[in-house]
């Protein structure tokens, strides 16, 4: 067993990203500035979006969508129901429905091929989900949106880096989602980007964010800037900051051998666990893509050990070993189980994905040591409590 605990995931922050938030610091731009113009413009310029919108969280970012959408009563939105429950929960705050198309069992992406079946008059927009950061099939569901004039939220929280054919996530002809969550591919602490090709839909992204005020507020305080304003549209409190976007300045250098270290260990940990009949591995669509690899999630069979899925984990912390929970299904969670109930056996896939999914440490520093002493742990458990 390790003599320390191993987490699930911890951030990567170098000495350039503290300097910066020290700059910022002393520069008395601690919220909205300069700081987050640079990195709205190098994160574009690296998915290859034409506008991009930061933002407090990428929660934010799917709710500021969905209303420039306008999105409301009656509206229904596909999405999946292996996804953190944000994503949906926009969609019921908005007032729309969230209609639920089950997950390829070996992705954990939607199914691109059962969403037609579930295209009503009343849909609106298709939100996939970049499960773990590996691109769902987006070709069939672009086919599908020009078919019946919906529109495509990709939500690419997990999928900073990733690319569908050769083109990366935030370049399609899409609304794409990032998230910099502390336990994503890059960090700003919290935080989210809204890309587009759609400039008017940015624009009102841009209002929405910051009380519907019809210029970027730090410029009012500029040398060059008036204080005067004005309110064009009822709006909300979710820009981001300049201390935040300090840390994505220079995160987002690093991206690209971040990837290049996390498919390392997702690769270590895929032939290491290869011959073990208790788990059920991640899997790679037949499609040219690159996967970010912001997750390495296993299922663990439970109908062969004597235990289930959370005692596994508790058992993998007794190793001192950390893991992560992403996810349990949405219509799993005592809220969408009593107002959005599920047809029993309609969503299988998830179903069984919801029992049974972990996931393993996976970040830029760890070792393959570290990644062996997983294996090794994990062989430990389900030796001691194989049926």
């Amino acid at each position: 067993m390790r003599s320390e605990f191993l987490p699930f995931s911890t951030p990567t922050i170098d000495e350039a990203e503290i300097n910066e938030v020290v700059d910022c610091l002393r520069s008395g731009w601690i919220t909205t500035g300069p700081k987050v113009k640079r990195f709205e413009e190098a994160f574009a310029a690296y998915v290859g979006a034409p506008f991009a919108v930061p933002l407090s969280s990428a929660t934010a970012g799917l709710h500021l969508a969905l209303l420039a959408l306008k999105i409301g009563e009656g509206d229904e939105i596909i999405t999946t129901p292996m996804t953190f429950a944000s994503t949906v929960s926009m969609i019921v705050l908005c007032g729309g429905r969230p209609v639920f198309v089950d997950i390829e069992s070996g992705t954990l992406n939607i199914d691109a091929t059962k969403i037609r079946e579930k295209i009503t008059p009343r849909t609106r927009a298709i939100i996939p989900v970049h499960f773990a950061g590996q691109s769902c099939d987006m070709d069939p569901i672009f086919s599908l949106a020009t078919e019946f004039g919906l529109t495509v939220i990709e939500d690419a929280a997990h999928a900073a880096g990733s690319e569908y054919k050769g083109q990366r996530i935030g370049s399609l002809d899409s609304i794409s989602i990032f998230s910099f969550h502390p336990n994503k591919n890059i960090t700003t602490g919290e935080g989210g980007m809204v890309c587009t090709r759609d400039e008017t839909l940015a624009e009102e992204v841009s209002l929405l964010k910051f009380h519907g005020m019809n210029r970027e507020a730090w410029k009012r305080f500029a040398a060059s800037g008036t204080p005067n304003y004005d309110i064009v549209l009822p709006g909300f409190k979710y820009n981001m900051m300049d201390i935040q976007a300090a840390l994505g300045i220079h995160q987002l250098p690093k991206l690209d051998d971040f990837i290049t270290k996390r498919t390392e260990i997702a690769e270590f940990y895929s032939h290491a666990l290869a011959d073990i009949p208790e788990l059920a591995l991640p899997v790679c669509a037949p499609f040219a893509q690159r996967h970010a690899w912001h997750l390495y999630t296993p299922l663990v069979k439970v109908e062969k050990l004597t235990i289930d899925r959370d005692q596994f984990m508790t058992a993998l912390k007794q190793e001192n070993i950390g893991t992560g929970l992403h996810y349990k299904a949405v219509h799993h969670h005592a809220w969408y189980r009593e107002n959005l109930p599920q047809p029993e056996g309609s969503l299988p896939n998830a179903d069984y994905a919801s029992d049974r999914i972990l996931s393993l440490p996976l970040f830029p520093k760890m070792t393959l040591d570290d990644a062996n002493d997983v294996v090794e742990a994990l062989k430990t458990v389900i030796t001691r409590c194989r049926r």
